[in-house]
């Protein structure tokens, strides 16, 4: 089978269950390493349609979120067949991941899936805080109603104060997320790198955590390690306020 992935986490996802299916990734597909026989065939927003059609792939496998509707329609209408994920909480990226791995690819059900989900079911919540999680600045935005990071983050005892918010990622003026209240700020390096000198400094008395997005935001191999690398982050956040 021939597949091209429209989304980095799924990339992993195959390439580290069936080596050697991948025919084409994104140029933001960076996990795992030794991806170098697949042709890069753009970004996730701004594929090159016709280089994805000439690859011949029996399968494009896509994100809702991540990847353009008129880019999978002329995928289509080549011809191509596209699976579209939906991943919106942890219960479903690890059905979606089955659909992609076991029930498209016809692959067993890989190990790290199991490992990952015996991780977060055995998760001790860090207590009942508040957060909010910019993932760009200029303007500022953060995590909204119905995503994936937020609900991690809930079920590691952190919730995001704009979970009910009518928007996914809305923008929120940096005075209004520095006077919400919250225990502390999540800092993701991705999609906006956000590092301790780039984004703590505008929340001055503020816990930063400053977490890996690939943890936080990929629904892959990664989530199993996810649950003890964001408590970590998030415990060292809070030790800077205890100091």
């Amino acid at each position: 089978m021939r597949v091209v992935s429209l989304v980095p986490s799924l990339t992993e996802a195959v390439a580290v269950s069936a080596p050697g299916v991948l025919a084409g990734v994104t140029d933001w597909c960076t996990h795992p390493a030794g991806l170098g026989d697949a042709v890069r065939i753009g970004g996730t927003k701004n594929p090159d349609v016709r280089a994805v059609v000439e690859l011949r792939p029996d399968l494009v496998i896509a994100n809702e979120e991540e990847n353009r509707a008129p880019d999978l329609a002329a995928l289509r209408a080549a011809g191509v067949e596209v699976l579209v994920t939906e991943i919106r909480s942890l219960p479903q990226a690890l059905s979606e991941l089955d659909r992609v791995l076991v029930g498209a690819l016809g692959l067993k059900r890989p190990p790290w899936l199991d490992r990952a989900e015996q991780a977060w079911a055995a998760v001790e919540p860090l207590g009942s805080l508040t957060a909010f999680v910019p993932v760009w600045r200029r303007p500022w935005m953060v995590l909204g109603r119905d995503t994936f990071a937020g609900d991690l983050l809930a079920r590691l005892g952190v919730r995001n104060v704009y979970a009910e918010h009518p928007e996914r990622y809305p923008r929120v003026p940096q005075a209004e997320l520095a006077a919400s209240g919250c225990d502390l700020v999540v800092l993701p390096d991705e999609p906006y790198r956000f590092t301790a000198a780039d984004g703590p400094e505008a929340f001055p008395g503020l816990p930063a955590a400053l977490v890996s997005g690939r943890h936080l935001t990929w629904y892959g191999p990664s989530l199993a390690r996810a649950p003890q690398v964001l408590a970590a982050a998030v415990e060292a956040a809070l030790r800077t306020r205890a100091v």
